[in-house]
């Protein structure tokens, strides 16, 4: 009968793991002792590692000995994860038939070892993977490594992230090892296997970063209503009280405007508007087109438009560059805005009369 013992060890000063393959090893409390040391430290059921040496001892059988391999016939291994003892089994007709060659050894034993940490790898992967579909949402610190065909790759410390041209803010201007806070936005399948995508330019990045640096929004005391953003431009967010003499404004700014600094030094200097929601939309519309004042609104619930009038000195503040305030304010407050000259206002009710 053909017995191969099968010997995990780990090299401590190293870091590296060695694969050899015995005839009637006596040493089996090492080969135990060392498959625990590896699934605790990377993180892996024992069961996951047995499996993948089973699966790497029939793909070194199938290239080493392909004369062993019948087609049509199902094959077996058998490793007892205390002693490290391998055979392989032919099933026949309902009976198993050991055919471990002899001398199945060293070179063997290489072809196992590839497999097997292949294996492990993708294991840890599958590890890291559903950690981070816990942390969909949240915020993470990486590091770009490198550009594959207009995506950003990032460290993230133990996995890799991808950050699509569609997720990227073009003034982040980003180079190898620059560090940045990114937002955790899906898990997505692709050539490489499930991959974490991660987001420069999702609204809610700025919602988590106010979350992080403003105690009162971390705790619920301030509530983000809505945000409207031109990533890596300019970001309006809608911020709600929901504890009486808590300034959910003032609180998001901070003390010398300390707290709404921090934000727009991760946004690479983005400007942000701060403003205070209001169940009532014609003030919310006005406030929402700061930096503007002095503007009189009329708004159509039905048809969800606002009527602007403004002072001439805050028309073009109103409007905005190319229209961005405007465009911006509509976003926040999910109406249609119109904006006209305050003298425009007086024509019309001249022209009602």
């Amino acid at each position: 009968m053909n017995v191969v013992i099968f010997r995990l060890v780990k090299r401590a000063k190293r870091g590296k793991i060695t694969f050899t393959m015995q005839k009637n090893s006596s040493r089996n409390s090492e080969f135990h002792a060392a498959l625990a040391q590896v699934a605790n430290e990377r993180d892996l059921d024992i069961s996951v590692i047995i499996d993948a040496i089973k699966q790497s001892i029939l793909a070194a059988l199938k290239k080493d000995h392909p004369e062993a391999i019948k087609e049509g016939f199902e094959y077996e291994v058998s490793l007892d994860g205390v002693s490290g003892e391998v055979r392989i089994f032919e099933l026949v007709d309902a009976k198993k038939k050991d055919i471990t060659p002899p001398g199945f050894g060293r070179i063997a034993a290489q072809t196992a070892k590839q497999v097997i940490l292949q294996k492990i790898r993708e294991a840890e992967k599958g590890v890291i993977i559903a950690e981070y579909e816990k942390k969909l949402g949240t915020l993470v610190n990486g590091l770009v490594l490198r550009f594959i065909g207009g995506e950003v790759i990032v460290d993230l410390g133990k996995v890799e992230a991808v950050v699509p041209s569609s997720e990227q803010v073009p003034n982040d201007n980003y180079h190898i090892n620059q560090r940045l806070v990114f937002y955790v936005d899906s898990i997505r399948e692709s050539v490489r296997g499930k991959e974490i995508v991660v987001s420069r330019g999702n609204p809610s990045l700025v919602i988590e970063l106010f979350r992080r640096e403003v105690p009162e929004v971390a705790s619920g005391a301030v509530e983000v209503k809505a945000v409207a953003r031109d990533a890596g431009i300019r970001t309006k967010i809608a911020v709600y009280s929901t504890q009486s003499g808590v300034d959910p404004v003032g609180s998001c700014v901070g003390q010398k405007g300390v707290r709404v600094q921090a934000v727009i030094n991760d946004l690479n200097n983005e400007k942000i508007d701060v403003i205070q929601f209001n169940e009532d939309k014609e003030r919310f519309v006005a406030a929402a087109l700061a930096p503007a004042t002095g503007l009189e609104v009329k708004c159509d619930a039905t048809k969800k438009i606002a009527v602007v009038f403004a002072p001439t000195d805050q028309l073009s503040l109103a409007i905005g560059r190319e229209g961005q305030n405007a465009r911006l304010a509509g976003k926040l407050t999910d109406y249609h805005i119109d904006i006209k000259p305050l003298d425009t206002q007086v024509t019309e009710v001249s022209n009602e009369r």
